[in-house]
């Protein structure tokens, strides 16, 4: 009878969400666009942009001007 909590138990962590929003992530992908020459905009690029990449898992875009 005791087996059935320990699973029980088991399964309950297993289909937890992950704690944290990934800041270490974002602070990489921003970093890499400041690197590769762009600008993390939170709306979108403006017309004469191009988007290169994400900032942020929350959509924060990575752009630069176009060549």
């Amino acid at each position: 009878m005791r087996i059935h909590y320990l699973l029980f138990v088991l399964l309950f962590l297993f289909l937890m969400p992950v704690p944290g929003n990934g800041v270490f992530i974002s602070a990489l992908q921003k970093y890499y666009c400041k690197i590769r020459g762009g600008r993390c905009a939170v709306i979108g690029c403006l017309p004469k942009e191009e988007q290169i990449g994400h900032c942020s898992s929350t959509g924060r875009k990575c752009c630069r001007k176009k060549k």
